[in-house]
């Protein structure tokens, strides 16, 4: 079984389900629940619950949802090796949910974004393990230097590299052409649709990954309700598997990172691509089963 060591952002999520259409600058009865989140710590917990051997390196305020998060991440066996920021509060996002499950967040990455490279373990990083990179630490201009040394603690220790695109807005604030730059070596690219158009113009998922092995030798499109998609530049079409049922889609904050979550696994096991897209699939109709952004145990 592969290691894989995350790099990335640990949140606490304030997550408000809407009943009813959003009444704009008025009251909307909702359901409003505080979960452990961040895309790093996310992907972490859910591999960790599957049974995978994972490190996640991240930084945490001096506050009690730091500690309960250190905690949970901890319960699920996650290895955590997370810095304890003496200024800056743990990250929080806001994510407001519809009556029909559209999602919208607001972040404040606290303490995230302090972290450093000399907080990078420097035993983590060795042959046989795999590196997964959450696109928010290079995104965040604080924590740049330290998912770029990450990236290249991993490439000078022959570890393979994947990394995910985060969220489209910020990416395109940010700039594709610096994303991609940043990330060029990186055996493996995960995205949604809307990432992939942000990155390459394109607006069609399948031509998007096509461009988009131009940087990367492998690229993975998540297409929600329509599954998922894999390509290699060897390949003339694409790899394509359908989403699993969901009876009904209440709250999908962190299925993306679920996904990820279920593909790796079989991926660095090589096993093809079709059976590692399912896997995905799987565990990222069961994340949204639990209603929330993380295991629940």
């Amino acid at each position: 079984m592969t290691r894989v060591v995350v790099v990335g952002d640990l949140m606490t999520d304030a997550v408000a389900r809407a009943r009813f259409p959003l009444a704009r600058a008025s009251d909307t009865p909702a359901v409003v629940t505080m979960h452990g989140g961040g895309s790093g710590a996310n992907i972490s917990s859910w591999l960790a619950v599957e049974g995978n051997e994972v490190a996640f390196i991240g930084r945490r305020g001096a506050d009690i949802t730091g500690r309960n998060r250190d905690m949970e991440l901890m319960g699920y066996g996650v290895d955590a090796r997370l810095v304890m920021d003496p200024e800056r509060p743990t990250g929080t996002c806001v994510v407001l949910v519809t009556h029909k499950g559209e999602r919208t967040m607001l972040s404040d990455p606290g303490a995230n974004a302090a972290l450093a490279p000399e907080d990078l373990p420097r035993d983590l990083f060795s042959g046989g393990a795999h590196l997964h990179v959450s696109g928010y630490t290079l995104i965040n201009e604080g924590s740049r230097d330290a998912g770029l040394a990450a990236l290249d603690l991993a490439r000078r220790a022959g570890m393979s590299i994947s990394v995910d695109c985060a969220s489209a807005a910020p990416v395109e604030r940010t700039g594709a052409e610096p994303f991609l730059e940043w990330t060029h070596g990186a055996k493996l690219l995960l995205a949604n649709a809307d990432q992939a158009k942000v990155l390459t113009g394109r607006d069609d998922p399948a031509a998007a990954a096509k461009v988009l092995t131009a940087w990367f030798p492998q690229v993975v499109i998540k297409l929600n309700k329509e599954g998922a998609l894999w390509y290699t530049n060897s390949r003339a079409e694409p790899v394509r598997a359908s989403a699993e049922t969901v009876e009904r889609l209440v709250d999908g904050t962190g299925a993306g990172d679920a996904f990820a979550a279920g593909f790796l696994p079989p991926w660095l096991a090589g096993k093809p691509p079709a059976e590692a897209l399912a896997a995905g699939n799987a565990l990222a109709a069961k994340c949204i089963s639990y209603l929330g952004a993380r295991p629940r145990l």
